[in-house]
């Protein structure tokens, strides 16, 4: 067994230099990889291409990396919680592609899978589809979309093993999987790194063979975006 396991995130994210397009999973600020991406700020890399359903908020998350400017292009499917993104793809320094939410999530499938494209009946007819292949199949319209082409793929895990085998919890389960093996590399960052063995086969989510480097996580903060509470009566 090649063990996949590295010592910390700054191990991980050994070859990342700028001008590199990146997978991030993650819902929200839902089982975003925090480790990874603090250490893509301090790390100073920029002109970045982002793939991640949002953008964070203006604090936390890729909102980070926005506030210093490493990112010229986010491809997203949410990003109405950051004020800078706003800002940005307002003045223009900012490069936004928008994806339908389904899109995006077999976009990232179909690399992960092999397959340089797929067909889609999502946004056909609207400004998604222009400039793209159509086709009909039963008499319905779908859209050409390519496959994703990136990097590195950064993912969070709840559990994992040095082989790189995952098992993500709750709504950790967003994102994260469809991404694992989607680009060239793949970093897991997890919350508890178990021995080998230890893991439930039937309970395991992905197979170590769609990840290169796995690494321990720390000090996660697990925010929410908007927390809403009752009022004590």
């Amino acid at each position: 067994m090649i063990s996949k396991k590295v010592s910390n995130v700054q191990q991980a994210l050994n070859g990342v230099t700028n001008g590199m397009t990146l997978m991030l999973g993650g819902f929200g600020l839902s089982g975003i990889p925090e480790n990874a991406i603090a250490e893509l700020v301090k790390l100073g890399v920029n002109d970045l291409t982002c793939i991640s359903n949002n953008a964070g908020v203006d604090d936390f998350g890729l909102g980070l990396l926005l506030q210093k400017k490493q990112i010229k292009k986010m491809i997203s499917s949410y990003v109405g919680e950051n004020d800078e993104f706003e800002r940005q793809m307002l003045s223009g320094e900012l490069d936004v592609e928008l994806i339908p939410q389904g899109t995006l999530a077999e976009r990232c499938r179909a690399a992960q899978a092999g397959f340089p494209a797929i067909y889609t009946p999502a946004g056909y007819g609207t400004e998604v589809a222009e400039g793209k292949e159509t086709r009909a199949f039963d008499g319905k319209m779908y859209v050409l979309e390519h496959a994703f082409k990136a990097d590195f793929a950064f993912v969070k895990a709840w559990k994992g093993d040095e082989a790189g085998n995952l098992i993500f919890k709750g709504t950790a389960r967003n994102f994260n999987p469809n991404m694992c093996g989607a680009a060239k590399i793949t970093i897991a960052e997890v919350e508890e790194m178990v021995p080998l063995g230890t893991l439930d086969p039937n309970q395991i989510h992905i197979p170590g063979i769609f990840v290169q480097r796995i690494f321990k996580g720390q000090q996660y903060e697990k925010r929410i975006e908007q927390r809403t509470v009752r009022q004590k009566e």
